[in-house]
């Protein structure tokens, strides 16, 4: 299926709402075109932003004609139900299955995320970093140990059985964040492998922090 769409994603390379979101649309085969949105620089607090989205949250997703989409979990499920037959489905077809699958990446994207996030570690750090990144290390360490235990349950191939699925979605930003803020990923070899296999995916490459637009050149992988 060929899906000729007019989106716009409002996005910053190293942000993990945006990261599950463009790989979604990748998933999806939706094609779309990027806004950057420089966090650092502050512009999601800019008033052109936030006529966008008054909540001044990354991301959102433009339909066209002054529609826009905010919250990254609500864009994606927006995009499997708009285009159920384009790329793969990232929900299985049971109830029960779906629960199972919304449950796993609704506690990354609500339960582990956002502790520590850009708002959060301003407020925890209080202009001192290294407070701010041991507040998002202990926090994601504690989720790490609770999706670790369920994740050994579920996954096969991929995070839940041998189809991708919402979950695979949320995993590769969170790892990210985890290694960026020192946390022991061999506690987690479950996640670990996972994630492992996921970033050798073409669509999940073309989402991840380092092959953005606004990626920074020192940032940047080949």
């Amino acid at each position: 299926m060929v899906v000729d769409s007019n989106l716009t994603l409002y996005s910053y390379w190293r942000s993990s709402c945006s990261w599950r979101v463009r790989i979604a649309l990748n998933l999806k085969k939706i094609p779309y075109s990027y806004h950057s949105v420089n966090l650092l620089k502050g512009e999601h607090l800019r008033p052109e932003f936030l006529s966008v989205n008054p909540r001044s949250f990354l991301p959102v997703l433009s339909l066209g004609g002054g529609a826009n989409l905010a919250d990254s979990m609500a864009i994606i499920e927006y995009i499997e139900e708009k285009y159920p037959d384009s790329g793969i489905p990232l929900l299985p077809k049971s109830p029960e299955a779906r629960a199972v699958v919304r449950s796993l990446a609704y506690y990354v994207s609500s339960g582990i995320q956002p502790l520590q996030n850009m708002n959060v570690m301003k407020r925890v750090g209080a202009g001192d970093s290294a407070k701010a990144a041991a507040h998002n290390k202990h926090f994601i360490t504690i989720g790490f140990d609770a999706l670790e235990k369920e994740l050994e349950r579920s996954a096969g191939k991929y995070a839940v059985g041998d189809e991708l699925s919402l979950v695979d979605v949320v995993i590769p930003a969170q790892v990210y964040n985890a290694i960026r803020f020192g946390v022991d990923m061999s506690k987690y070899p479950t996640i670990s492998r996972l994630n492992a296999t996921l970033e050798k995916i073409p669509e999940f490459i073309a989402a991840d922090a380092w092959h953005q637009p606004d990626t920074p050149e020192n940032e940047r992988r080949s």
